[in-house]
């Protein structure tokens, strides 16, 4: 079963929309009509209450953009990706096989930039930044 977070989240911007569209609702059968809610002092409240409820869609259409991106996505890719973590939650990538392959590669190759003697063997000087160290 799936989590219930997304539909929560889409109830959760469903309410405020529900509340103001009930009070537009309420104030206008108050007035009967839009001319008798003017003449009474009700149409600057029911033109804020409708600016309010139209702004409260804004995150209802996001949220419900992401649900769907959502659900469109494939398992892997909820997952982390192929090389993700598996159902245990261990990555599948061993980093330590991953530096010796590509240590092996490089000795192979014989690359002259590649050196397996550490720095500071005594037979090179010192490279330093700065002051000279003599």
């Amino acid at each position: 079963m799936g989590s219930l977070k997304p539909v929560f989240s889409l109830m959760s911007a469903i309410v405020p929309i529900v509340y103001c569209g009930g009070l537009v609702y309420y104030f206008y059968n108050q007035a009967g009509s839009i001319k008798e809610a003017e003449e009474i002092g009700l149409g600057p409240t029911l033109l804020g209450l409708s600016a309010v409820g139209v702004l409260f869609f804004i995150p209802l259409i996001v949220k419900i953009y992401l649900f769907v991106i959502a659900l469109r996505t494939p398992a892997w890719a909820r997952r982390g990706g192929p090389d993700g973590p598996n159902d245990d939650g261990d990555p599948e990538i061993d980093a330590d096989a991953m530096i010796a392959r590509y240590m092996a590669q490089k000795s192979a190759k014989g690359d002259p930039s590649f050196t397996t003697t550490p720095p500071g063997d005594g037979s090179a000087r010192r490279s330093s930044f700065g002051r000279k160290i003599r």
